[in-house]
């Protein structure tokens, strides 16, 4: 298993190993002492599966009070996977990076608490994998609108098919500092 740097220090892409023969193939999508070997000590409790069609753009979403570690991977098709840092305090608020996660390729993306994340469908169909280190709740949702000027996020589509919520999100700019985690320095 291989950890990649992206352009924040924090995110990385995850490339496993895998295992191909005349059969198909064998990889290890997750295993919490060597992700925590890969200096990724997050443990996991909740696993989502989503479905999307080419075009959709999913985000950008993080939680304030229950704020989920992402471990993101996509077992059919390709999307472009984002994460943006709405920390207040951190040296990359505001800044965005990307990686390109297909089924072909296997790899995954680490996405630490305090970033925003969404992704965009690439090919027509996108089964899409992601582990949370904390469950899911609605109430602590928040959102950054896709297209915010302000972040200028290259997701490669001029007229993606999004969701109502995600639609009505502000700017980074414009949301209040009390619904943005606090960078914490390790």
């Amino acid at each position: 298993m291989q950890k990649l740097s992206t352009s924040l220090p924090e995110v990385w892409e995850i490339q496993p190993k895998v295992f191909c023969d005349a059969r198909g193939f064998f990889l290890e999508a997750y295993n919490q002492q060597k992700f925590a070997d890969l200096g990724l000590p997050d443990v996991f409790v909740q696993d989502n599966h989503s479905r999307s069609e080419k075009g959709t753009l999913r985000g950008l979403h993080f939680q304030l009070r229950h704020a989920q570690a992402k471990l993101c991977r996509v077992v059919e098709g390709e999307v472009l996977d984002v994460a943006v840092d709405v920390r207040i305090g951190s040296p990359t608020f505001g800044k965005w990076t990307s990686v390109l996660l297909s089924a072909e390729r296997q790899n995954q993306i680490y996405i630490p608490k305090g970033f925003a994340h969404g992704f965009v469908a690439l090919s027509d169909t996108v089964q899409f994998l992601y582990k949370c280190s904390d469950v899911y709740d609605p109430t602590s949702e928040y959102g950054i609108i896709w297209n915010d000027p302000g972040l200028a996020i290259s997701w490669g589509i001029a007229n993606p098919l999004i969701s109502e919520k995600d639609a009505k999100y502000s700017t980074l700019a414009a949301m209040p500092r009390e619904f943005l985690p606090l960078y914490s320095p390790k």
